[in-house]
């Protein structure tokens, strides 16, 4: 049975919001607009940016693959720091970069950020 103090809990430490395809690719783009990262890393600088947010493997690496598809992004591999094996990075390709800021809005009004960076 909830209590009031359960609905008290819930809001003092609400569960993650985990983001649809949707919101993915619009928090890819914006985190590419600051510079090229690979899985892990944009999945760690979501949950650091916006604590409440979380994003699973199956929904980034979809996100990655229609931004790829679509020709928005691109990969390549790289050795990152003293880690064995090289990381599949990603990058923005310059044309798709208008459509990359618009898209980042997105997610910055979404999210409420307080300052989106026009200098992008």
């Amino acid at each position: 049975m909830t209590s009031f103090e359960d609905i008290y809990q819930f809001f003092q430490s609400p569960p993650p919001v985990y983001l649809n395809k949707e919101l993915a690719v619009c928090y890819v783009l914006s985190a590419l607009l600051q510079r090229d990262s690979y899985g892990t890393q944009l999945i760690d600088q979501l949950k650091m940016d916006y604590p409440i947010y979380r994003l699973s493997d199956t929904v980034l690496y979809s996100a990655l693959k229609f931004l790829e598809d679509q020709g928005t992004v691109s990969g390549y591999w790289k050795k990152v720091g003293g880690r064995g094996r090289p990381r599949r990075m990603y990058q923005i390709i310059p044309p798709s970069r208008p459509q990359a800021i618009d898209l980042a809005r997105l997610w910055y009004e979404y999210t409420n950020h307080p300052h989106f960076r026009s200098q992008i």
